[in-house]
């Protein structure tokens, strides 16, 4: 039975997030199914699990800095370690709940997961935001006002809770229905899972 979209839950703060976002668009094109880009907060994820990220282990976070260059390589993309690590994202995150409202969530997704992981500029920073959005050519001002909106807050509560009570436990988190891919390193397994159902 053929399946209509792929669900990303995303925040930047997730290097693996930015790499798996370099590839997806391509991958739900080819398999002919939507993305929808679902903004939520990792580190309400990781609380509510119990998980820990890969960082705080030592041996863990020397090998993860390698193998985010070898992914980067491989899929030809620009990587630059932020300073600034991790990032705080609620900002950012916000952001992108108001730029889904108005059609341009894609595009923000993608600049402000560039401008972390690409670029290495200092997200936390509203100034940063701000001028992602402005490169982007859309109200920054406006946008950023939006952000503190009760609504717009309790939507990115809303989106992470949602994601732990469907078995999230980190970053990215994809759905395809209640099938959850998890990483950047399941998307082969999500490009034969949409096959299989399609055929």
């Amino acid at each position: 039975m053929p399946v209509a979209s792929i669900e990303f839950f995303w925040d930047p703060v997730s290097p693996y997030t930015y790499l798996a976002s370099t590839q997806l668009p391509s991958l739900a094109r080819e398999a002919g199914v939507a993305l929808v880009y679902r903004p939520f907060f990792l580190g309400g994820v990781m609380q509510a699990t119990g998980n820990r990220p890969p960082a705080t282990v030592a041996s863990k976070g020397r090998y993860m800095m390698a193998d985010l260059q070898m992914w980067a390589r491989a899929y030809k993309v620009p990587l630059t370690p932020p300073e600034t690590f991790p990032a705080k994202t609620i900002l950012a995150l916000r952001a992108g709940l108001v730029t889904e409202q108005q059609g341009d969530g894609e595009r923000y997704a993608q600049a402000i997961m560039r401008a972390y992981w690409g670029q290495g500029r200092d997200i936390s920073d509203p100034a940063v935001v701000s001028a992602v959005l402005s490169e982007l050519g859309l109200d920054a001002p406006a946008i950023l006002a939006l952000t503190e909106q009760d609504a717009i807050k309790a939507a990115l509560k809303a989106n992470t809770e949602e994601a732990v009570a469907r078995g999230a436990f980190g970053a990215p988190s994809l759905f395809v229905g209640e099938q959850l891919f998890w990483g950047n390193d399941r998307l082969d397994l999500l490009r034969r899972y949409l096959d299989e159902q399609a055929a």
